[in-house]
């Protein structure tokens, strides 16, 4: 345990380590008079509207879960389904007097900084949208944004930190006075930090998670709605919304949804149409970009689209949403998802996030039973597969290694190849090391699927019932096939997918 969590820490940069040591309690944020309210030119652009959650008095669906609630922390709910709750992604004048009333200042999972920045830009796009917030809501928001302002989650850094900036530039740009100023200036300085540090140069997201990278383009593209309202103060960012655009074209399957890597379900982020449409509304459209220095490539022909993961998990510093993935791959044939990584139902720190998260749950190898990535705990990653020797002509084949194995006494490096024809797809794994090693090929076929696997005859062949989780809490039942072999290395495998 210690090694691992040795490797772990080790990757963390410094001001993440200095933010959890000295990371301070802070007092409940005493109550002030509610700063004036800027006037605002321009005309806010409607933005993505969320499904209605509360279907009852105090009762809730949200994540593929109704609860009645009690109160606004009640024991026992997972935390994830609470954050949801105190998002507010789609308030109700009635909905948030009664939060006010009930979650004193500081108090409850709601005055954490991820809900609390989220709500914060909520309650505001809903005010910009023509709906009046009542003076307890404005001396709430205020009371918000100062305590937010001295919370930022610098110990995790990543989208956590992208969302607190968010919310400042909302607050500050939404009232008026010193304070004001004061949150638009630390929002700023953030974003325009990190944003050209977390948005790649092919306008991926550096988490890797295509979920993720579509919950951070809204929040661009919200900035930039925002900025039309008081045009100079924010920095004109729609370049980098115009290539985050171009990415998730290329890691959407032609179903029009999101490719599952890393974290990645459905019903999370808005929908890829969705982000076209809003930023359509501000005059964004897509810019034509080429998968690179995020490290997925697409295959595509006329009747087939292929994702492969060539891909670093992620930030060296925040690798919380990755999962041991390297050289996992998804297929689409005739517009229907036919191979598919496991996918997400739960951020719990339990069997099945584990399971979720490993190795075996994505379609690539595993070597005597290791997963490629030492994935722990909820959101924890100790070594780490590197991506070697990534080659492709974006088109017809795409080759990669990764020295995720390197720690076993015989070192292996996984090298897989994929060469993508009318005919069918042809995978072929090198297994490279100088003993002998036990090897399981992975291929997770979608409930619906209808391609075969043909594996190569050195493999024995079984297949069992599994499960593909397309949203929080939800699964559904599918077929994985996978193919065993035990023997000396170096070994090379071919499995073919024709159709």
């Amino acid at each position: 345990m210690l090694v691992r969590v040795l490797h772990t820490i080790r990757y963390l940069k410094p001001v993440q380590v200095y933010s959890r040591v000295y990371r301070p309690r802070l007092r409940p944020p005493a109550s002030e008079p509610p700063s004036p309210v800027r006037v605002l030119a321009g005309q806010w652009a409607p933005a993505i509207e969320r499904p209605e959650c509360e279907i009852g008095p105090g009762r809730f669906r949200l994540l593929n879960q109704e609860r009645q609630i009690e109160t606004w922390n009640d024991a026992g709910i997972p935390k994830l389904w609470l954050y949801n709750l105190h998002y507010f992604a789609r308030p109700t004048c009635e909905m948030i007097q009664k939060w006010i009333a009930e979650n004193p200042a500081g108090e409850g999972a709601g005055w954490e900084p991820y809900p609390l920045s989220l709500r914060i830009c909520n309650w505001i796009k809903w005010s910009l949208a023509g709906n009046a917030l009542p003076p307890t809501a404005l001396e709430s928001l205020a009371t918000q944004a100062r305590f937010l302002s001295r919370r930022l989650e610098y110990h995790l850094l990543g989208n956590h930190l992208l969302a607190n900036a968010k919310a400042l530039v909302f607050a500050g740009m939404f009232f008026d006075g010193s304070a004001a100023r004061e949150w638009l200036s630390a929002g700023l300085r953030i974003l325009n930090v990190q944003i050209p540090e977390q948005i790649l140069a092919d306008g991926g997201h550096f988490e890797r998670s295509p979920m993720y990278h579509a919950t951070i383009l809204e929040d661009l593209l919200d900035l930039i709605n925002l900025g039309r309202l008081r045009p100079g103060t924010v920095p004109d960012w729609r370049g980098t919304a115009r290539r985050m655009l171009g990415w998730l074209q290329q890691m959407t399957h032609p179903d029009g949804r999101i490719a599952f890597f890393n974290d990645a379900a459905f019903g999370v982020a808005p929908e890829p149409a969705a982000l076209v449409r809003y930023a359509e509304r501000l005059g964004i459209r897509a810019a034509r970009v080429a998968l690179g220095p995020s490290g997925y490539i697409r295959l595509e022909n006329r009747r087939t689209a292929v994702l492969f993961d060539a891909a670093p998990i992620g930030p060296d510093y925040q690798p919380g949403h990755a999962h041991a993935d390297t050289l996992s791959f998804e297929l689409s044939v005739d517009g229907r998802r036919e191979i598919v990584n496991s996918g997400v139902s739960t951020y719990d720190r339990n069997a099945d996030r584990q399971a979720q998260r490993s190795t075996p749950a994505h379609n690539t190898a595993t070597i005597d039973g290791a997963n490629s990535s030492e994935v722990w705990a909820s959101f924890r990653v100790a070594r780490r597969a590197r991506p070697l020797q990534v080659r492709t002509d974006h088109a017809t084949f795409a080759e990669a290694a990764h020295d995720g194995y390197g720690h076993l006494k015989d070192p292996v490096i996984h090298r897989r190849r994929l060469d993508l024809d009318q005919a069918g797809l042809r995978v072929t794994d090198w297994i490279e090391a100088k003993r002998e090693h036990r090897v399981e090929l992975y291929f997770h076929l979608h409930p619906e699927s209808m391609v075969a696997i043909v594996l190569d005859p050195k493999l024995m062949r079984s297949e069992g019932a599994s499960f593909w989780h397309p949203e929080f809490n939800r699964s559904e039942a599918n077929r994985t096939v996978v193919g065993r072999w035990k023997g000396p290395c170096p070994v090379q495998l071919v499995t073919r997918i024709p159709f």
